[in-house]
């Protein structure tokens, strides 16, 4: 009895006690007191969320006094260890970030690599996909390859803008590929070296081929030039149609600019469009500029292109196919003009020539060039087994009275006037012809760089013309 009534004073106090305190004072296994409600006179204490802590905090009457803790208690975190939890959470975003972007990386390496492949297996095959070793040398290989991507980025770009940045990446990529082999190509070069005891021996030392070491830097600052001058028409007064689809009086979206119809001889040339007023003369003086730059661009990349053509080997079925009298293959017209003025001028043939198209200009190099080649060899019947630089010390000690070396020489200033008066020309049949059987990789490099770039160079020289011709008709017509 003197228990039970310590108990209910103990009870009537607040505090309950536990079940194994009941169970040991009152030695029962089958009655289990239940828990008091707490007075509203009384604060209470309950455990933290952690079951290690020996911390307790205060909770007012309005808390449920039960073995599990409220949400509202859950939630209630340190602040150190809500900070720890936001960080937690921005660095595994930060790393999902970083893990994406390898893959992509490695995406991207792994395409590069393919096409490394390719142009690996394209080079070793010769471009025979077969593999029975019927495909063309490495020089004609890589020219080709070097044309190819030429006319895969720029063929479709007929208009002066920016370059799409995916086939600028793609040009520079696959040019630094194909003219990495230029960086494994050397030449020897004797050399004298002193021992330690004072002795002189002569050493071999390699060193840059000298054809590639001056020209090759060249040619990429020709082509860093050419896409900057592209990529300057961002901001323009002038756009394009399609040609069919516009006249001469039509507008655009109900703007102030209109069309000038276009030249029929360039029917496949978008239709340059200028304002109703003409251009500005801030615009008008930036495309004069970018225009001379692009002339003397073209006139960089022609002399190059001439020169590694000039110095590759003549193959012997052009000599072969050589007509047998300079005189029947250009002509009477032509041979006595060269033949029995005092003083040759070539402009003026041209001009009493009167060509009236680039197909009948290039016959007419073909022709005079074979002319030339065959006077070249009745002046020194050795050439067909020697280069032309071997020819032309061996023709320096012929006298210069000689008719055909006269001849020769006239000749090849009518082709050179012939070529400067149409800068667009396509490559004569010579020119071909050491192409397709050059087999100096080096040679080859530059040749088709060289060429490429003259092209793209002459195309904007022609774009820019054509916005300007535009603009000017369309003042006259005011």
């Amino acid at each position: 009895m003197d228990n039970i009534s310590n108990s209910d004073e103990i009870s009537d106090l607040g505090y309950q006690p536990s079940t194994s305190t009941v169970d040991q004072k009152d030695q029962s296994t089958t009655e289990t007191p239940g828990y008091s409600t707490l007075s509203s006179d009384f604060f209470a204490h309950c455990r933290t969320y952690s079951e290690t802590s020996t911390l307790t905090y205060p909770v007012d009457d309005s808390s449920s006094y039960c073995s599990e803790a409220s949400p509202s208690q859950s939630l209630a975190m340190k602040p150190d260890d809500q900070n720890q939890a936001v960080l937690s959470r921005q660095g595994t975003k930060q790393h999902k970030k970083i893990v994406e972007d390898r893959l992509d990386d490695l995406e991207s390496l792994d395409s590069e690599l393919e096409m490394m492949k390719e142009r690996f297996s394209k080079l070793l095959l010769g471009e025979d996909m077969s593999g029975g070793g019927k495909g063309v040398c490495t020089a004609v290989t890589i020219s080709n390859a070097i044309t190819n991507l030429y006319a895969t980025v720029f063929g479709q770009n007929l208009r002066l803008e920016p370059m799409n940045l995916e086939k600028k990446a793609m040009w520079k990529r696959e040019m630094n590929c194909l003219l990495s082999v230029c960086d494994y190509m050397v030449e020897f070069i004797p050399k004298s070296q002193k021992l330690h005891n004072g002795t002189s021996v002569e050493i071999i030392e390699s060193r840059p081929r000298s054809d590639i070491y001056i020209n090759l830097p060249a040619l990429r600052k020709l082509d860093a030039m050419l896409i900057e001058i592209l990529d300057s028409f961002k901001d323009r007064e002038f756009w394009y149609a399609e040609h069919g689809s516009t006249s001469s009086n039509s507008t655009r979206s109900g703007s102030f600019r209109r069309v000038v119809q276009q030249k029929e001889e360039k029917w496949w040339v978008p239709v340059p469009c200028v304002p109703a007023a003409g251009l500005s003369e801030k615009s008008r003086k930036h495309l004069q500029h970018k225009r001379d730059c692009a002339k003397q661009i073209h006139k960089a990349a022609m002399a190059i292109n001439s020169s590694i053509l000039s110095e590759m080997a003549i193959p012997d079925t052009f000599i072969a196919s050589l007509p047998k009298s300079g005189k029947a293959s250009l002509g009477d017209t032509i041979y006595c003009d060269m033949y029995t003025a005092d003083k040759f001028c070539p402009e003026n043939l041209l001009d009493r020539l009167n060509i009236s198209s680039e197909h009948e200009a290039l016959g007419l190099a073909d022709r005079v060039e074979a002319s030339m080649y065959t006077w070249r060899r009745k002046a020194c019947m050795n050439y067909s087994k020697l280069s032309w630089k071997v020819v032309k010390e061996l023709m320096s000690d012929i006298e210069e009275g000689n008719k055909n070396y006269i001849l020769a020489e006239r000749a090849e200033s009518l082709l050179f006037y012939l070529k400067q008066r149409y800068p667009g020309l396509a490559q004569t049949s010579l020119d071909i012809c050491k192409i397709q059987y050059n087999k100096d990789v080096g040679q080859a490099i530059l040749e088709s760089y060289s060429r490429v770039l003259e092209g793209l160079a002459f195309n904007i020289v022609a774009w820019i013309e054509d916005v300007l011709y535009e603009d000017q008709m369309l003042r006259n017509q005011e």
